[in-house]
């Protein structure tokens, strides 16, 4: 046992204060959260697009019929509400009165509350919390208090736990089960990394985690409700300073990229392979996510795809004005694109090498791809099925008009069609593959060696060794 570590009281049960983060879609399930569960830990289910099962077992492919983007996100928000509570009452039943079971969602998501609201009616008694970042969840609290579940908010700020508090958190104070504390320089996935923050720049947790729980003080949060370090976190032995230290009450830790590679882990077996590959340096904390989060996946060719993408871009006039004073004459049809010099010489180039077609983009520049890509970005954005409440690539939004009412960004990407396919065994090189920067020690930590693949209950008793 690691020096100092002591179990903690969720849900009035005794577990250790280690939790699984949730990745969604689908590459956290029940298999993996009950198994954390039964190992005395928070087992984490993902509720965000869950994969549901037919009678056999088998995986339902979530198949869209409807014609119009409204009526596939209703048929999104059945599939969501279906796999989620499937996923819960397996997980459930895996842990065996042991531990605890959370849900995560995005509050980005498309139909969040809806698909909250579905999945707690018809799993009472079974989930423990409602884990939920990705955007400024001020219902959660309200959400949670109709089926008496905590509720552990992602913040990456003491700004913006501050803000929760104020607006509707304070009401419901009794039911706040934790708070996250999300590294937005180093977990995996989509992360609170605000404009005033440097990307480039990472800053050290503990000064920003002192600050959350000193906000945390002032709204009269007792110390024992603990604040979750998540991001980043591998070896328990690193965090030594942090537990037992009365500046920071009492910390838990999440644990979102280690446990894909376990043996209850669903996602496919090339991804894992893929894992023990990284390097370090390898992934990256980038900015083409639909959501206009940032967000931290492999550099893999899909991500560099992007970036050279973007890289073949031209910022454009529709008259001639200032140094757009040459007509653009390849890639568009019809006169009304005036470029600099330099930019029309680029575009040839381009041009000549395969990438024939300029697509606007919502900020007055064109970016130029292959005919290929063409029909791929323009199928993508058409089969949009609404799964954010609002989606850079697509400009669906989650409203009246189901728009966003800006130019769809053909930088971006369907998020929820690359992240199916990796979780069910599409190419770990041409989809998105999220993982935290400390991924890069799956290649260099011992307990891997000869490519071991640890089952959860290893897993967590190895951690608590403190490695």
């Amino acid at each position: 046992m690691f020096k100092g570590l002591k179990p903690i009281v969720y849900n009035g049960r005794e577990v250790w204060p280690l939790v699984e983060g949730g990745k969604g879609v689908a590459a956290t399930n029940h298999a993996s959260a009950g198994a954390w569960a039964a190992a005395g830990g928070i087992g984490t289910v993902s509720a965000v697009n869950a994969d549901s099962y037919d009678p056999e077992g088998k995986i339902v492919p979530q198949i869209y019929k409807a014609l119009t983007r409204r009526e596939r996100h209703e048929e999104l928000i059945a599939y969501a509400v279906e796999g989620a509570v499937q996923q819960v009452k397996r997980a459930f039943d895996i842990a065996g009165g042991k531990g605890a079971i959370n849900i995560n969602v995005l509050w980005e998501m498309g139909g969040a509350q809806r698909v909250l609201n579905g999945v707690l009616e018809r799993t009472r008694g079974m989930v423990a919390g409602v884990t939920c970042g990705a955007g400024m969840p001020y219902k959660l609290s309200e959400i949670a208090a109709s089926y008496n579940v905590h509720y552990l908010p992602i913040v990456s700020s003491a700004r913006a736990f501050r803000a929760l508090w104020k607006r509707a958190y304070s009401k419901v104070a009794h039911l706040l089960g934790a708070v996250v504390y999300e590294d937005p320089w180093l977990a995996g996935g989509h992360n609170g990394l605000s404009n005033a923050e440097d990307p480039l720049k990472p800053e050290d947790p503990y000064p920003r985690v002192k600050a959350l729980r000193e906000t945390l003080r002032e709204g009269g949060i007792p110390d024992s409700t603990p604040i979750v370090m998540a991001g980043g976190v591998w070896y328990l032995r690193d965090w030594n300073d942090w537990i037992d230290n009365p500046e920071l009450g009492q910390i838990a830790f999440q644990y979102g990229t280690r446990p894909l590679l376990t043996r209850e882990s669903p996602i496919p077996e090339g991804w894992k392979e893929r894992l023990m590959t990284i390097e370090e340096g390898d992934v990256l904390l980038h900015r083409f996510s639909p959501t206009g989060f940032y967000s931290s996946a492999v550099r893999n060719p899909f991500l560099r795809n992007l970036e050279a993408r973007s890289e073949r871009q031209i910022a454009f006039s529709t008259q001639e004005a200032g140094d757009h004073v040459f007509q653009l004459d390849v890639g568009v049809k019809g006169k009304n694109f005036w470029v600099t010099r330099n930019d029309l010489l680029r575009a040839r180039e381009w041009f000549g090498a395969g990438f024939t077609d300029a697509l606007k983009t919502p900020d007055n520049t064109l970016v130029f791809v292959t005919p290929q890509e063409k029909v791929e970005i323009r199928k993508d954005q058409a089969d949009c099925m609404g799964c954010l409440s609002q989606c850079l690539f697509s400009s669906w939004a989650d409203t009246e008009t189901n728009s966003t009412g800006r130019l769809a960004d053909p930088r971006s990407f369907c998020i929820q069609k690359t992240l199916q396919e990796i979780a069910h065994g599409g190419d770990t090189e041409q989809n998105l593959m999220f993982a935290g920067h400390a991924a890069f020690n799956f290649k260099r930590d011992p307990f891997y060696s000869n490519g071991f693949v640890p089952t959860v209950k290893q897993l967590v008793d190895r951690i608590l060794t403190g490695d």
